[in-house]
C-alpha cells in the first residue's frame, strides 16, 4: 500500500479551506498537513469540530502573493516536497477594486503554481468557480463558452487559462456552483438572513427576477471530498497536464427551491418580483442596491441586539453584482463518470440550511429563537 501523501493546503482557513483540513483530519488521510492563510484560526469564527482538527496540523501565515512569502511556506524541515498542493486561496469579497482582484486571485495563484512546478508538486489542485460560463438558459459543461459575469470571475478564468500553459504543472481544476455548509458565510447565508430579517418584520420577502432563474448548488462536504477524489485519481492515474470538472448536485437549484427551503425554516410568504419590475430596478442597479441593503440592515441590526449579540460577522449585505440576473447553471456529471466520484449531498434540503444555521447560533453570531 502506498505511502499516505503529504498534503499543503493553501487559503486553508476559509470556508471551503477549514471544511477540507477537518475532511483530511477526520479521516485520517494524509501523512501531515501544512495549512497556510492570511488569517490567524483564532479570529475566523471556527466552530468546535474545526477547532479541533485544527490542533492537529501545522499552520503558517502567509502571503501567498509574495514570492519569498511562498517559498517559505512550501519549504520542509526535510527538504522533501509536498505531494499534493491544494489551492483555496483567493480574495472571495465581491465589489473590490480590479487591483485587488489581479493581486489576490491572478498573481497568488500563479506564484502558488510556479512553486508547485518548482518542487515538483504530485498534483495541483485549484478552485476556480463556476461563474466564469456564460449565462444561458442550459448547464453548462466543462467545454462550454466562458463569460464570466463579475470581475472575480473574470480573474479566476484567467488564472485556469495561465495555468493550464503552465509547463510542467500536475493540475487539477474545480469550478463549483453555489457552495452552501457549516461555515460559509456567503452563499446563500445572505438569503436565509434575508429569512430571518423578514420573520421579524412579518412581511413578505420577494426576490428580483423570477423564480426559475438557475442557482445551482453543492455543499462543502462534497467539494471536499472532490478535492481529495480528483488528487488520488490523478495521482494513482499517473496523469499529466491539466483536467478540469464542474462541481454541482444534480438538484438543478433555482430561486423557487431555495425560497421554498426558507419558508420551511422561517415560515414566513415568499415570492418574485418578476421580469417587468426586475428590470426597471436594472435601470438603476447602484441605488436600488443602496435602497435593499438599507432596508435590511437595520432589522437585522436590531435582532442581534435583541438577542444580546455584540458583533457578528454575518450580514444581509448583498453586492450590486449579486442582484444581477445571471444564471449559475453547471452540468456537474463529467467527475461522475471519468473519474468514478459521487455526491453524498444530491439535493439542498431544508435540514442541511437549518444546520448552518445551528453552527452559527453555536457560535454566538445568529440569534437562538
Amino acid at each position: 500500500m502506498a505511502p499516505q501523501p503529504t498534503v499543503l493546503v493553501l487559503g486553508g482557513v476559509g470556508f471551503l479551506g477549514r471544511n477540507f483540513v477537518t475532511y483530511l483530519v477526520e479521516n485520517n488521510l494524509a501523512a501531515s498537513i501544512r495549512v497556510i492563510d492570511k488569517v490567524l484560526p483564532q479570529t475566523a469564527y471556527l466552530n468546535k469540530r474545526f477547532q479541533a482538527a485544527f490542533q492537529k496540523v501545522e499552520f503558517m501565515q502567509g502571503n501567498l502573493s509574495n514570492t519569498s512569502s511562498v517559498e517559505r511556506c512550501f519549504t520542509r524541515e526535510d527538504g522533501s516536497s509536498f505531494d499534493y498542493v491544494i489551492n483555496f486561496a483567493a480574495e472571495t469579497k465581491f465589489s473590490q477594486p480590479e487591483e485587488i482582484y489581479e493581486d489576490r486571485i491572478f498573481r497568488l495563484s500563479v506564484n502558488c503554481a510556479k512553486e508547485a512546478v518548482k518542487r515538483k508538486a504530485k498534483v495541483f489542485v485549484q478552485l476556480s468557480t463556476g461563474d466564469i460560463y456564460e449565462s444561458t438558459g442550459t448547464s453548462s459543461k466543462e467545454d462550454s463558452k466562458t463569460k464570466p459575469w463579475n470581475v472575480m470571475a473574470q480573474h479566476k478564468l484567467k488564472v485556469d487559462n495561465e495555468l493550464q500553459n503552465m509547463e510542467g504543472l500536475n493540475l487539477v481544476i474545480l469550478r463549483p456552483a453555489v457552495v452552501y455548509g457549516v461555515g460559509g458565510m456567503a452563499g446563500l447565508t445572505p438569503r436565509l438572513i434575508y429569512g430571518r430579517v423578514y420573520q421579524h418584520l412579518k412581511q413578505k420577502m420577494e426576490f428580483l427576477w423570477t423564480s426559475d432563474l438557475r442557482v445551482n448548488t453543492v455543499h462543502v462536504d462534497d467539494v471536499s471530498r472532490a478535492v481529495w477524489h480528483t488528487a488520488n485519481w490523478y495521482v494513482s492515474n499517473d496523469k499529466s497536464g491539466s483536467v478540469i470538472f464542474n462541481l454541482a448536485d444534480e438538484n438543478d437549484t433555482d430561486q423557487e427551491a431555495i425560497n421554498s427551503h426558507i419558508h420551511a425554516i422561517f415560515g414566513i410568504e415568499t415570492g418574485f418580483q418578476g421580469t417587468i419590475i426586475s428590470n426597471m430596478v436594472k435601470l438603476n442597479m447602484k441605488d436600488a442596491t443602496e435602497d435593499i441593503n438599507e432596508a435590511h440592515l437595520a432589522p437585522w441590526s436590531e435582532i442581534l441586539k435583541a438577542h444580546d449579540i455584540k458583533t457578528s460577522p454575518l450580514t444581509p449585505y448583498l453586492d450590486e453584482e449579486l442582484l444581477s440576473n445571471n444564471a449559475v447553471s453547471l452540468d456537474g456529471s463529467k467527475i461522475c463518470t471519468v473519474t468514478g466520484f459521487s455526491y453524498e449531498h444530491p439535493k439542498l434540503t431544508t435540514d442541511s440550511l437549518k444546520e448552518v444555521i445551528s453552527d452559527f447560533q453555536e457560535l454566538g453570531i445568529w440569534p437562538r429563537d
